[in-house]
């Protein structure tokens, strides 16, 4: 399946538009069902508040993040062949860069990839193609850990267009070079199924996961809905659909 079919999919699949779907179900059955389309509204509208919560946003992520931080104190001496970072969209002709470039998100992972490295002195490998952009995304991610974190990159797998094709292709190119073992960069909520596709695409994982979902204190705020909330409820589904669709294949 191509990468827009596959994102036209689960745009269907998860919220706002499932819920808006469900929501309009409900009302089409006003007329010859009222008592199932009332209730099919009523869902919709309070599962929208519950997902649209920071409190509901930040618990469904943090249920993904089952992998607890690196320890980077003890990598120095440890026997892992190499990093692999993954790729995570793409900022589009950014104005301020003249040019195609790396999401927030992306940084993030590459920023924790540069403290990985200077702690371990591996060699990395960048991962990702170009679903989006004229440019494969490892090849701008190469670009700014040399030219803004001063730190080399071996390879670039630029073909890759998901988690599963990240895994599949690295591998092989890895595996080339007599590399089985690796750490293994991007967020926390992501990890479990990353690190699912690269186990069963023959590496042994060293997870070394990045941004974690943190709370200073809860207060009457995270009760009350909001964009960044429904996001983040979004993800959390977003992963769990792609952990079950992994696992089918």
């Amino acid at each position: 399946m191509s990468w827009l079919a596959t994102k036209t999919v689960s745009i269907f699949l998860l919220p706002p538009l499932n819920l808006l779907l469900l929501s309009g179900l409900g009302i089409l059955l006003l007329s010859r069902r009222p008592r199932l389309g009332r209730a099919l509204i009523l869902a919709a509208w309070l599962l929208l508040y519950g997902l649209s919560t920071p409190f509901i946003g930040d618990t469904l992520l943090q249920s993904l993040e089952q992998t607890p931080p690196l320890r980077l104190e003890n990598t120095a001496t440890s026997n892992i062949d190499a990093i692999v970072v993954l790729s995570g969209g793409v900022y589009c002709s950014a104005p301020e860069y003249g040019g195609d470039d790396i999401t927030g998100s992306v940084l993030e992972r590459l920023r924790y990839t540069a403290r990985l490295y200077r702690a371990t002195n591996k060699p990395i490998l960048v991962s990702g193609g170009k679903p989006q952009s004229t440019i494969p995304e490892s090849t701008i991610m190469k670009e700014v850990l040399e030219n803004d974190f001063h730190i080399p990159v071996q390879w670039v797998e630029d073909r890759s267009i998901n988690t599963l094709e990240n895994a599949r292709f690295s591998a092989a190119l890895l595996q080339q070079h007599g590399i089985h073992t690796i750490y293994l960069v991007t967020h926390s909520w992501h990890m479990p199924r990353a690190v699912s596709a690269f186990e069963k695409a023959g590496l042994t994982v060293v997870p070394a996961p990045t941004v974690f979902t943190t709370q200073c204190r809860i207060n009457w705020l995270d009760f009350l809905p909001s964009s960044r909330a429904l996001q983040m409820s979004s993800r959390a589904t977003h992963e769990w659909i792609g952990q079950l669709w992994y696992w089918l294949q």
